[in-house]
């Protein structure tokens, strides 16, 4: 532990599991003050007791804007201000061109896109100048996959946010980047490839094809989150940083 993140008031959504979970506990152990939202009360009680240290957890829905009002209410509770934005929460399902429904593509781009863009507007009274944000896209931003259209379609939006919001907050000299992981192990993946031997030997092949030889770990991505996040990335803006063993590179 460094104590990098000491004193520090950290938001990181979707916080109960995968890489908001490691990347929340990360923040906690660095000594941040971190609040976490979930959707599941249950989950989230978990999560908490997981983390440890000055943890808040928030239940909501980052798709709805009256539940990241009250995120954020919360937080002003607390604290004056907001050091760092870890905009995480969102998912999707595989779905092939044919077969998309309307409510399929409205799902997810209220979570993954509208979800993301306001809960970083929401969050700019409370954002001190010099602050940090960090959006979760994905390597499908920039590489096709099979019946994953419309999530990489969302990914790829959140990834051009970043271009775009750096323009906008450069007089406040706050940072935007986007952290792009690949296959990564978690629960929604598990759930995405259909579940144990399926979604085991799914990611066995994947890991095939991946330089670095294994699957991401939540704890890898959260590494990379805290480099953006901190000082130590005080010129990196805008960027996408890909954490996924090299794959995109091929």
């Amino acid at each position: 532990m460094t104590d990098k993140f000491n004193n520090k008031v950290v938001v990181v959504t979707g916080g109960t599991s995968g890489i908001g979970l490691a990347t929340a506990k990360a923040f906690a152990e660095e000594g941040a003050s971190v609040f976490i939202t979930g959707r599941r009360q249950e989950a989230l009680d978990a999560a908490v007791k997981a983390i440890g240290g000055r943890v808040t957890g928030v239940q909501g829905d980052m798709a709805s804007l009256a539940d990241i009002d009250r995120l954020y209410d919360v937080v002003q509770q607390k604290h004056a201000q907001i050091d760092v934005v870890f905009a995480n929460a969102g998912g999707g399902e595989m779905l092939p061109l044919g077969s998309i429904t309307e409510e399929h593509y409205q799902s997810t781009f209220d979570t993954n896109v509208k979800g993301v863009l306001f809960t970083v507007q929401k969050a700019l009274p409370l954002l001190r100048d010099g602050a940090s944000i960090v959006l979760t896209s994905s390597t499908t931003s920039i590489s096709g996959t099979p019946a994953f259209s419309v999530y990489s379609a969302t990914k790829a939006a959140v990834r051009n946010f970043a271009r775009n919001w750096i323009l906008d907050l450069k007089d406040r000299h706050i940072r935007v980047n986007a952290i792009s992981p690949g296959v990564t192990d978690t629960a929604g993946l598990n759930h995405l490839f259909g579940g144990g031997e399926q979604a085991q030997g799914t990611k066995d092949y994947l890991a095939s094809l991946i330089p670095a030889g294994h699957v991401g770990q939540p704890e890898e991505i959260a590494r990379a989150v805290l480099f953006l996040a901190s000082d130590d990335a005080s010129f990196v803006n805008g960027v996408e940083l890909f954490v996924d063993g090299g794959q995109v590179q091929i």
